[in-house]
């Protein structure tokens, strides 16, 4: 008997830190989004494509939902929103440490959604069975008609569920992507994505926030990939404190990127980074609109 093809789009929203990336991670197989300890850290949608024959499951990885303190932020927030709308499926991610009532502007809006809401209760393993019983009540008072997932992405705990329960409630369709696709972002983002993890893991305070990686270009042989990069900041200062002396902060971002990238790509990396200053571009909207901030 032959199967129906199901497809459709899962978005996975929830507030900064609660292990959104990780999950679409654990849940792609592939490493497409970002993940440091900072909030904040995806600042897209990163859609991540898993096929299977009678299936596609075409998986959102929005940026945490944040209260905008300037314009980047009110971007990232639009996608974040967005992501309500054109879903077929909504994963909300929470974790055993967050107040079920953070936010509750934006659960007010996951109560009115037609379409399956799973509630992903993740990093259950740093919580006692005490606390996570009372947070699985807590969140049935709130959003009665989601399904509660208790899991942990970092030790694969429950992931087999959360896919069969995804599986059961994808919509019959065709496919949306090529069969053969991993991602909707090219090799240039994922790239940029590299070098701006680096950023965030090795410098402090406001600089990862005020950094914006551009690669100039992606030029692939047989065996290698020559990748120029700009790393722009926004003011003076900050371009001194990423190159740091003598160049040696900005040398080891380049030798952590380019490590990162040979496994990604698989081939041999030649990575060049220039900084450079744009002043205050997290506030212009031509230059946001130019780094790739849509608000469509």
């Amino acid at each position: 008997m032959h199967m129906p093809h199901k497809a459709g789009f899962v978005n996975i929203v929830g507030n900064p830190n609660v292990g959104k990336s990780t999950i679409m991670n654990a849940l792609t197989g592939e490493n497409l989004s970002v993940i440091t300890s900072r909030a904040q850290t995806t600042r897209h949608r990163i859609l991540g494509i898993v096929n299977g024959e009678d299936f596609q499951i075409v998986y959102s990885d929005t940026p945490g939902i944040i209260k905008p303190g300037y314009r980047l932020q009110e971007y990232m927030l639009k996608f974040s929103r967005s992501a309500l709308v054109d879903g077929d499926i909504i994963l909300y991610v929470t974790d055993v440490k967050e107040k079920p009532l953070k936010n509750m502007d934006f659960i007010e809006r996951l109560k009115k959604i037609k379409v399956p809401v799973f509630l992903v209760i993740n990093k259950i393993d740093l919580g006692d069975e005490k606390t996570v019983t009372a947070l699985i009540a807590e969140w049935s008072g709130i959003l009665p008609r989601a399904v509660q997932v208790p899991m942990s992405a970092t030790e694969k705990f429950n992931l087999d569920k959360l896919l069969s329960l995804i599986l059961e409630n994808l919509p019959e369709s065709p496919p949306f992507y090529p069969k053969n696709e991993l991602t909707d972002k090219s090799e240039r983002f994922f790239a940029a994505e590299i070098i701006r993890g680096k950023i965030l893991q090795i410098y402090r305070k406001e600089v990862p926030y005020s950094v914006e990686v551009e690669i100039e270009s992606f030029r692939e042989t047989a065996k290698l990939i020559r990748i120029s990069s700009i790393i722009y900041v926004e003011r003076e200062s900050q371009k001194g404190i990423l190159i740091g002396h003598q160049g040696k902060a900005l040398k080891k971002v380049g030798t952590l990127a380019r490590k990162d990238m040979e496994e990604f790509f698989g081939k041999q990396i030649f990575l060049e980074t220039l900084v450079k200053v744009k002043k205050d571009w997290r506030n212009d909207d031509r230059t946001l609109k130019e780094f790739g901030y849509r608000t469509k």
